[in-house]
Protein backbone atom coordinates (compact mmCIF):
# COMPACT_ATOMS: atom_id res chain seq x y z
CA UNK A 1 0.00 0.00 0.00
CA UNK A 2 1.29 3.77 -0.66
CA UNK A 3 1.55 6.04 1.64
CA UNK A 4 -0.84 8.86 2.18
CA UNK A 5 0.48 12.38 2.02
CA UNK A 6 -0.27 13.57 5.63
CA UNK A 7 2.70 13.97 7.77
CA UNK A 8 2.21 12.82 12.00
CA UNK A 9 4.69 15.66 12.71
CA UNK A 10 3.33 19.15 13.69
CA UNK A 11 -0.17 17.80 13.56
CA UNK A 12 -1.13 17.74 17.01
CA UNK A 13 -2.06 20.93 18.52
CA UNK A 14 -4.24 22.18 21.14
CA UNK A 15 -7.09 22.79 19.65
CA UNK A 16 -6.98 19.60 17.69
CA UNK A 17 -6.34 17.54 20.97
CA UNK A 18 -9.83 19.41 22.44
CA UNK A 19 -11.99 18.43 19.43
CA UNK A 20 -10.73 14.78 19.52
CA UNK A 21 -11.26 14.39 23.31
CA UNK A 22 -14.78 15.48 22.92
CA UNK A 23 -15.27 13.18 20.18
CA UNK A 24 -13.77 10.25 22.03
CA UNK A 25 -16.42 11.31 25.02
CA UNK A 26 -19.14 10.97 22.63
CA UNK A 27 -17.93 7.59 20.97
CA UNK A 28 -19.16 5.01 22.89
CA UNK A 29 -22.72 6.37 23.28
CA UNK A 30 -22.58 5.88 18.97
CA UNK A 31 -21.01 2.45 19.16
CA UNK A 32 -23.02 0.15 20.98
CA UNK A 33 -20.24 -0.95 23.43
CA UNK A 34 -19.04 -3.20 20.45
CA UNK A 35 -16.32 -5.78 22.25
CA UNK A 36 -15.02 -6.11 19.22
CA UNK A 37 -14.04 -2.29 17.89
CA UNK A 38 -12.49 -0.63 21.29
CA UNK A 39 -10.84 2.79 21.91
CA UNK A 40 -7.35 3.25 23.34
CA UNK A 41 -5.66 6.20 24.71
CA UNK A 42 -2.14 7.05 25.54
CA UNK A 43 -3.01 5.79 28.88
CA UNK A 44 -4.93 2.40 27.87
CA UNK A 45 -2.80 1.24 25.46
CA UNK A 46 -0.66 -0.73 27.60
CA UNK A 47 -3.60 -3.17 29.43
CA UNK A 48 -5.50 -2.78 26.26
CA UNK A 49 -3.59 -3.61 23.75
CA UNK A 50 -0.28 -4.95 24.94
CA UNK A 51 -1.79 -7.66 27.49
CA UNK A 52 -4.55 -8.20 25.72
CA UNK A 53 -2.47 -9.23 22.39
CA UNK A 54 -1.60 -12.39 24.67
CA UNK A 55 -4.52 -13.75 24.28
CA UNK A 56 -6.26 -12.39 21.14
CA UNK A 57 -4.54 -10.25 18.09
CA UNK A 58 -5.17 -6.94 18.01
CA UNK A 59 -5.44 -4.87 15.38
CA UNK A 60 -4.43 -0.81 15.75
CA UNK A 61 -6.13 1.54 13.49
CA UNK A 62 -3.61 4.92 13.77
CA UNK A 63 -5.81 8.10 12.66
CA UNK A 64 -7.35 11.53 12.96
CA UNK A 65 -10.44 12.71 12.03
CA UNK A 66 -8.34 15.18 9.46
CA UNK A 67 -7.42 12.43 7.47
CA UNK A 68 -9.85 11.41 4.31
CA UNK A 69 -8.18 8.05 3.69
CA UNK A 70 -8.49 7.28 7.18
CA UNK A 71 -12.51 7.76 7.23
CA UNK A 72 -12.40 5.67 4.14
CA UNK A 73 -10.41 2.65 5.72
CA UNK A 74 -11.62 2.79 9.49
CA UNK A 75 -15.23 1.69 8.22
CA UNK A 76 -13.67 -1.33 6.65
CA UNK A 77 -11.59 -2.49 9.56
CA UNK A 78 -14.33 -2.18 11.80
CA UNK A 79 -17.03 -3.99 9.96
CA UNK A 80 -14.20 -7.09 9.70
CA UNK A 81 -14.05 -6.91 13.29
CA UNK A 82 -17.80 -7.78 14.13
CA UNK A 83 -17.57 -10.20 11.45
CA UNK A 84 -14.31 -11.61 13.38
CA UNK A 85 -17.08 -11.91 16.31
CA UNK A 86 -14.03 -11.65 19.24
CA UNK A 87 -11.05 -13.72 17.00
CA UNK A 88 -9.36 -10.73 17.04
CA UNK A 89 -10.25 -6.86 18.34
CA UNK A 90 -9.79 -3.69 16.48
CA UNK A 91 -8.36 -1.30 18.66
CA UNK A 92 -8.68 2.66 17.42
CA UNK A 93 -6.35 5.59 18.59
CA UNK A 94 -6.68 9.20 17.45
CA UNK A 95 -3.33 10.80 17.27
CA UNK A 96 -4.85 14.10 17.92
CA UNK A 97 -5.95 13.24 21.38
CA UNK A 98 -2.61 11.05 21.92
CA UNK A 99 0.59 12.57 21.26
CA UNK A 100 2.00 10.00 23.22
CA UNK A 101 1.21 7.31 20.52
CA UNK A 102 1.45 9.46 17.56
CA UNK A 103 5.09 9.93 18.85
CA UNK A 104 6.01 6.51 19.42
CA UNK A 105 5.04 6.01 15.36
CA UNK A 106 7.24 8.72 14.04
CA UNK A 107 10.08 7.02 16.13
CA UNK A 108 9.00 3.78 14.12
CA UNK A 109 9.48 5.43 10.84
CA UNK A 110 5.78 5.65 10.14
CA UNK A 111 5.58 9.08 8.01
CA UNK A 112 1.80 8.83 7.46
CA UNK A 113 -1.85 7.40 8.47
CA UNK A 114 -3.83 5.67 8.28
CA UNK A 115 -1.29 3.20 9.71
CA UNK A 116 -2.33 -0.35 10.99
CA UNK A 117 -0.46 -2.48 12.94
CA UNK A 118 -0.99 -5.69 14.60
CA UNK A 119 0.22 -6.91 18.23
CA UNK A 120 0.65 -10.31 18.88
CA UNK A 121 1.48 -11.93 22.04
CA UNK A 122 2.66 -8.44 22.77
CA UNK A 123 4.87 -7.94 19.40
CA UNK A 124 3.68 -5.16 17.04
CA UNK A 125 4.19 -5.64 13.01
CA UNK A 126 3.40 -3.42 10.47
CA UNK A 127 0.07 -4.58 8.69
CA UNK A 128 -0.99 -1.17 6.56
CA UNK A 129 -0.13 1.98 5.67
CA UNK A 130 -2.53 4.00 3.55
CA UNK A 131 -6.30 3.33 2.43
CA UNK A 132 -7.36 0.19 0.64
CA UNK A 133 -10.36 -1.39 -0.54
CA UNK A 134 -12.62 -3.89 1.36
CA UNK A 135 -11.31 -6.87 -0.70
CA UNK A 136 -7.60 -6.03 -0.28
CA UNK A 137 -8.01 -5.53 3.38
CA UNK A 138 -9.41 -9.01 3.67
CA UNK A 139 -6.62 -10.11 1.56
CA UNK A 140 -3.63 -8.63 3.88
CA UNK A 141 -5.52 -9.88 7.13
CA UNK A 142 -5.80 -13.46 5.82
CA UNK A 143 -2.60 -13.72 4.87
CA UNK A 144 -1.37 -12.10 8.25
CA UNK A 145 -2.88 -14.62 10.32
CA UNK A 146 -1.64 -17.22 7.85
CA UNK A 147 1.89 -16.02 8.28
CA UNK A 148 1.32 -16.10 12.84
CA UNK A 149 -0.22 -19.01 12.39
CA UNK A 150 3.02 -21.05 10.34
CA UNK A 151 5.05 -19.33 12.84
CA UNK A 152 3.58 -19.94 15.88
CA UNK A 153 2.98 -16.62 16.83
CA UNK A 154 -1.20 -16.90 17.26
CA UNK A 155 -1.34 -16.31 20.90
CA UNK A 156 -3.35 -19.47 22.76
CA UNK A 157 -7.38 -19.29 22.23
CA UNK A 158 -9.60 -19.01 24.97
CA UNK A 159 -11.23 -22.65 24.05
CA UNK A 160 -8.55 -24.40 24.97
CA UNK A 161 -7.19 -26.04 28.29
CA UNK A 162 -7.16 -22.97 31.27
CA UNK A 163 -3.99 -21.79 31.43
CA UNK A 164 -2.31 -21.46 34.81
CA UNK A 165 -2.77 -17.92 36.76
CA UNK A 166 0.24 -15.22 35.95
CA UNK A 167 2.00 -13.98 39.14
CA UNK A 168 1.06 -10.43 39.83
CA UNK A 169 3.17 -7.85 37.59
CA UNK A 170 6.17 -6.87 39.47
CA UNK A 171 5.94 -3.33 39.86
CA UNK A 172 9.12 -2.26 38.59
CA UNK A 173 8.57 -3.69 35.38
CA UNK A 174 5.03 -2.21 35.04
CA UNK A 175 6.52 1.08 35.33
CA UNK A 176 9.28 0.25 32.77
CA UNK A 177 6.67 -0.95 30.49
CA UNK A 178 4.33 2.30 31.19
CA UNK A 179 7.52 4.48 30.60
CA UNK A 180 8.20 2.66 27.36
CA UNK A 181 4.58 3.49 26.22
CA UNK A 182 4.48 7.37 27.03
CA UNK A 183 7.69 7.58 25.21
CA UNK A 184 10.28 8.48 28.00
CA UNK A 185 13.57 6.63 27.89
CA UNK A 186 15.44 7.35 30.89
CA UNK A 187 12.35 6.89 33.12
CA UNK A 188 12.23 2.94 31.49
CA UNK A 189 16.04 3.01 31.56
CA UNK A 190 15.89 3.34 35.34
CA UNK A 191 13.44 0.93 35.87
CA UNK A 192 15.15 -1.72 34.05
CA UNK A 193 18.36 -1.01 35.78
CA UNK A 194 16.41 -1.15 39.71
CA UNK A 195 15.51 -4.83 38.52
CA UNK A 196 18.88 -6.04 37.49
CA UNK A 197 20.64 -4.50 40.71
CA UNK A 198 18.67 -7.01 42.55
CA UNK A 199 18.34 -9.68 39.48
CA UNK A 200 21.51 -9.33 37.29
CA UNK A 201 20.70 -12.18 34.99
CA UNK A 202 16.85 -11.02 34.73
CA UNK A 203 16.16 -11.49 31.22
CA UNK A 204 13.16 -9.14 30.90
CA UNK A 205 15.52 -6.30 32.25
CA UNK A 206 18.14 -7.00 29.47
CA UNK A 207 15.87 -7.02 26.79
CA UNK A 208 14.29 -4.15 28.40
CA UNK A 209 17.89 -2.15 28.35
CA UNK A 210 18.68 -3.75 24.76
CA UNK A 211 15.43 -2.21 23.69
CA UNK A 212 15.56 1.87 25.34
CA UNK A 213 18.89 1.82 23.26
CA UNK A 214 17.54 1.09 20.05
CA UNK A 215 14.77 3.55 20.87
CA UNK A 216 17.45 5.87 21.15
CA UNK A 217 19.62 5.17 18.54
CA UNK A 218 16.32 5.61 16.00
CA UNK A 219 14.64 8.87 17.75
CA UNK A 220 18.36 10.43 16.28
CA UNK A 221 17.70 9.16 12.75
CA UNK A 222 16.04 10.40 9.70
CA UNK A 223 14.34 7.57 8.05
CA UNK A 224 14.59 8.70 4.52
CA UNK A 225 18.16 9.93 4.22
CA UNK A 226 19.10 6.64 6.81
CA UNK A 227 17.96 4.18 3.93
CA UNK A 228 19.33 6.12 0.93
CA UNK A 229 22.78 6.23 2.31
CA UNK A 230 22.28 2.14 3.30
CA UNK A 231 21.62 1.88 -0.92
CA UNK A 232 24.06 4.01 -1.99
CA UNK A 233 26.64 2.44 0.55
CA UNK A 234 25.77 -1.35 0.94
CA UNK A 235 29.35 -2.15 2.06
CA UNK A 236 29.04 0.62 4.56
CA UNK A 237 28.46 -1.53 7.84
CA UNK A 238 27.47 1.97 9.97
CA UNK A 239 24.58 2.43 7.44
CA UNK A 240 23.58 -0.85 7.11
CA UNK A 241 23.32 -0.60 10.76
CA UNK A 242 21.02 2.13 11.00
CA UNK A 243 18.37 0.95 8.73
CA UNK A 244 18.65 -2.55 10.49
CA UNK A 245 17.75 -0.26 13.87
CA UNK A 246 14.73 1.07 11.68
CA UNK A 247 13.31 -2.20 10.48
CA UNK A 248 13.54 -3.82 14.05
CA UNK A 249 11.59 -1.24 15.17
CA UNK A 250 9.16 -1.48 12.50
CA UNK A 251 8.40 -5.31 13.71
CA UNK A 252 10.67 -6.44 10.44
CA UNK A 253 12.54 -8.44 12.45
CA UNK A 254 14.04 -11.02 9.51
CA UNK A 255 14.88 -8.26 6.84
CA UNK A 256 17.19 -6.72 10.17
CA UNK A 257 18.44 -9.71 10.50
CA UNK A 258 19.24 -10.52 6.92
CA UNK A 259 20.44 -6.82 6.38
CA UNK A 260 23.07 -7.19 8.57
CA UNK A 261 24.05 -10.63 7.81
CA UNK A 262 24.38 -9.94 4.34
CA UNK A 263 26.92 -6.83 5.28
CA UNK A 264 29.26 -9.68 7.69
CA UNK A 265 29.33 -11.61 4.70
CA UNK A 266 30.34 -8.76 2.07
CA UNK A 267 32.76 -6.75 4.31
CA UNK A 268 35.71 -7.40 6.60
CA UNK A 269 37.79 -5.88 8.92
CA UNK A 270 36.45 -2.67 11.30
CA UNK A 271 32.60 -2.95 8.77
CA UNK A 272 32.55 -6.77 9.00
CA UNK A 273 32.93 -6.55 13.07
CA UNK A 274 30.63 -3.67 13.55
CA UNK A 275 28.25 -5.30 11.71
CA UNK A 276 28.82 -8.41 13.79
CA UNK A 277 28.53 -6.84 17.27
CA UNK A 278 25.67 -4.60 16.16
CA UNK A 279 23.55 -7.85 14.91
CA UNK A 280 24.69 -9.59 18.54
CA UNK A 281 23.30 -6.47 20.32
CA UNK A 282 19.47 -6.53 18.28
CA UNK A 283 19.46 -10.50 19.27
CA UNK A 284 19.41 -8.50 23.28
CA UNK A 285 15.94 -7.11 22.19
CA UNK A 286 14.21 -10.27 21.07
CA UNK A 287 13.69 -13.41 23.59
CA UNK A 288 16.47 -15.98 23.85
CA UNK A 289 13.87 -18.28 22.59
CA UNK A 290 12.84 -16.68 19.91
CA UNK A 291 13.11 -18.82 16.78
CA UNK A 292 14.23 -15.95 14.56
CA UNK A 293 16.98 -14.99 16.32
CA UNK A 294 17.86 -18.71 16.73
CA UNK A 295 18.05 -19.12 13.24
CA UNK A 296 19.85 -15.78 13.00
CA UNK A 297 22.85 -17.18 14.98
CA UNK A 298 22.82 -19.96 12.76
CA UNK A 299 23.26 -18.01 9.51
CA UNK A 300 25.56 -15.85 11.12
CA UNK A 301 27.76 -18.63 12.15
CA UNK A 302 27.54 -19.54 8.98
CA UNK A 303 28.91 -16.13 7.24
CA UNK A 304 31.58 -15.62 9.66
CA UNK A 305 32.66 -19.43 9.31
Amino acid sequence: MTSSDFSLHGAVDLGARQAAAKRAQQRPASAGGSASVIDVTDATFNAEVIDRSRTVPVLVDFWADWCQPCKQLGPILEKLANEAAGSWVLAKVDIDANPGLAQQLSRMGVQGIPFVAAVVAGQMLPVLNGAASEPQVRQVLDQLFDALREQGLMPDGAGGAQAPQEPAADPLQAEAEAALQRGDLDAAASAFGKILESQPADAYAKSGLALVELQRRVSGLDPQQARKDAADRPDDAEAQTRVADLELVEGRVDEAFDRLIGTVRRTSGDDRDLARKHLLSLFEVLPSDDPRVGQARRRLASALF
